[in-house]
């Protein structure tokens, strides 16, 4: 499976929810979809499973075009964080429809999941609560077995203990049979060792896609002596910088074994504090660009 973005635009009057935003897709991994609320993150994904279309640019999956295309369609699975299914239906009925809709589907491991989370194939939806609407959510995304399925902010109203679980078994699932997961959350630090590749996007716009094992090894907090630091991170990308009575905190793009070598202070950067430095930067850049 491949999905292919090319200077995708969604604008919505004098605002652009994804401004020109490229990037490739082609390997069935835990991909994190990070950005702060408004970053274009949902539009995105809207798109991906055939839900809206683009004011400009492209979008295909496969070589086709999501939008009014069964074909992709019935290939990608999107749960969002609430509003999935109509709430006359009862659990069974949710069950039945998109074993329907979905040619992989997995009726066992709907079953399973059921009862995991004590969800009452009887009831109807409009009677769970958030967070049985979200287990019943996160059920048909797994047992979907779509080659591309889409979490965002999949656990409303689930309680950790629950979420691990769900964690657990997409885990054992995408182990025993490969496909393209999407995920977006705010939890990041709770998932983020999950994720095998990263995308952050700010603002409509990709800052950011890197692998996570890059990410671990390039992106780094350094801290010394000011022009010690000042002079290590010198034609280095730099995230952001604070100084305190002579000494320096750098986070940057830099190899780690150099900057022990140079007798500093080395840390890795959680991938949440991560996605609040680089977008943090981007917001400023932007400012500073219209002043």
């Amino acid at each position: 499976m491949k999905i292919e973005v090319s200077q995708l635009t969604k604008q919505y009057k004098n605002k652009f929810a994804l401004n020109h935003v490229s990037f490739t897709l082609e390997e069935p991994k835990i991909y994190g979809l990070l950005g702060r609320n408004g970053a274009g993150k949902t539009t995105f994904m809207d798109m991906l499973a055939g839900n809206i279309l683009p004011t400009k640019g492209d979008i295909f999956v496969n070589g086709e075009k999501p939008f009014d295309n069964r074909h992709v369609q019935e290939n990608v699975c999107l749960i969002k964080e609430g509003n999935n299914f109509k709430k006359e239906w009862k659990v069974k009925e949710v069950i039945r429809l998109y074993s329907f809709f979905y040619p992989k589907f997995d009726q066992q491991l709907a079953k399973q999941l059921l009862e995991t989370y004590n969800l009452n194939p009887n009831a109807k939806v409009k009677t769970l609560s958030k967070g049985m609407e979200s287990a019943l959510g996160i059920t048909v995304g797994l047992a979907s077995k779509t080659p591309v399925t889409i979490f965002d902010e999949p656990y409303i109203g689930l309680d950790a203990a629950a979420r691990k679980q769900f964690y657990d078994v997409m885990l054992q699932e995408y182990e025993s049979e490969k496909r393209m997961i999407i995920f977006s959350t705010h939890l990041i630090d709770e998932v983020s060792l999950m994720f095998e590749e990263v995308l952050i996007l700010q603002q409509g716009e990709l800052v950011l896609q890197k692998s996570a094992e890059a990410l671990r090894q390039q992106t780094i907090s350094v801290t010394g002596r000011q022009e010690q630091v000042q002079q290590f991170i010198k034609n280095k990308q730099l995230i952001s910088k604070k100084e305190f009575m002579g000494t320096m905190t750098a986070y940057v793009f830099a190899d780690r074994q150099e900057a022990i070598e140079e007798g500093m202070e080395v840390e890795s950067i959680p991938t949440q504090d991560l996605m609040i430095q680089l977008t943090e930067k981007e917001r400023e850049d932007r400012h500073e660009a219209i002043s």
